[in-house]
């Protein structure tokens, strides 16, 4: 209790603070700073409500429990205040840093032949749908797309205010299990895709040295081997370093293949570095809810029984039509609910 009542006196000392500095005219006048204490106090503005609540219903049982005529009324103003400070306890731990950025999300299909990279294009339309249902922007990045259909790899960016705090969650390998279309007897055949999220990365927080960069141009090629332009334009982008690769064929220059190239590079390395320092902090903590790591299952899609269930969480949905056509809302507000449990414990 007293842990709480320190952290709203916190909260309320920061939120006053921010005003003030809102309508400070230096501040004011730069619109850098103007925009990140305006997306600060809009941040705290939940919180400071919720904390203005529980003072009051703090006050009311005080009063209650000092006038037998408004006794009666002490069970439930308890109840109130135990449920505001459940609420507070939520909205004041502490969150990832990066769950404010845009996301660069790659799926790339797994184990299961063509019916995996079936699957990995079944994930991308989930994915796709389900950024636009929450107004996030969708921007394709690259795909190298399968002989027979769907995709053997497939990147693309999501982008707007708390992208990563939504998607985060997508991370992992997605097991599914239907029968193909091309299964004659009716069998089920269970397939894979993984996914990775990052969180986009700005050229201030990852500097790339260009001596650690070897870069290779070839000429785009398409399904089946076949070139598809008569120009050098695909880009090849080796970290030496790290090791990492991206390569990118997806635009008409060489210039643009080199951008998003790099785009993808430095969104990896982001990871590499935060996984790297989430380590040495807390693997424990890591290990609770899943890492997100491409090798760890995360759900299982079951197309007869019109299942998912979430691994993680033990939740189980009998909607998966819904589902697939980007409604994730619930899966998402579940594990983060559960998140924030872990943290507070």
């Amino acid at each position: 209790m007293a842990d709480l009542r320190r952290l709203i006196e916190e909260l309320e000392r920061s939120y006053r603070e921010l005003q003030e500095r809102m309508s400070d005219p230096s501040v004011y006048n730069d619109h850098r700073e103007a925009a990140e204490v305006g997306r600060r106090l809009k941040e705290l503005e939940g919180p400071y409500r919720l904390s203005q609540a529980w003072r009051e219903s703090q006050a009311d049982l005080e009063a209650a429990r000092g006038d037998d005529d408004l006794r009666e009324l002490v069970p439930e103003l308890e109840a109130r205040i135990a449920q505001l400070e459940e609420e507070l306890q939520g909205a004041l731990a502490e969150s990832d840093p990066a769950d404010r950025k845009d996301v660069i999300v790659e799926i790339r299909q797994g184990v299961g032949g063509d019916e995996a990279a079936l699957w990995a294009g079944d994930l991308y339309r989930m994915l796709t749908r389900y950024a636009e249902r929450r107004g996030f922007k969708v921007e394709d990045l690259a795909s190298s797309p399968n002989d027979g259909a769907g995709f053997k790899e497939v990147a693309f960016a999501v982008k707007g205010d708390g992208a990563y705090s939504v998607f985060k969650w997508e991370g992992g390998t997605h097991r599914v299990q239907r029968v193909p279309e091309t299964e004659s007897q009716g069998r089920i055949h269970t397939s894979t895709a993984t996914v990775a999220v990052m969180p986009e990365a700005e050229e201030v927080e990852v500097a790339i040295d260009p001596s650690d960069l070897k870069i290779d141009v070839y000429r785009s090629t398409g399904p089946g081997g076949q070139s598809v332009n008569t120009t050098d334009s695909a880009v090849r982008v080796t970290h030496l370093p790290t090791g990492l690769v991206v390569a990118m064929q997806d635009e008409k220059s060489q210039l643009q293949n080199k951008t998003k190239a790099l785009r993808v590079l430095r969104a990896r390395l982001y990871e590499l570095e935060r996984e790297r320092q989430q380590a040495e902090l807390s693997e424990a903590r890591r290990s609770q809810i899943g890492s997100g790591e491409r090798a760890e299952k995360i759900r299982t899609y079951n197309f007869p029984e019109n299942r998912l269930t979430d691994h993680r969480i033990k939740l189980t949905v009998h909607q998966l039509d819904r589902i697939l056509q980007g409604e994730l809302d619930d899966f998402t507000d579940a594990l983060a609910a559960e998140e924030r449990r872990r943290s507070l414990g």
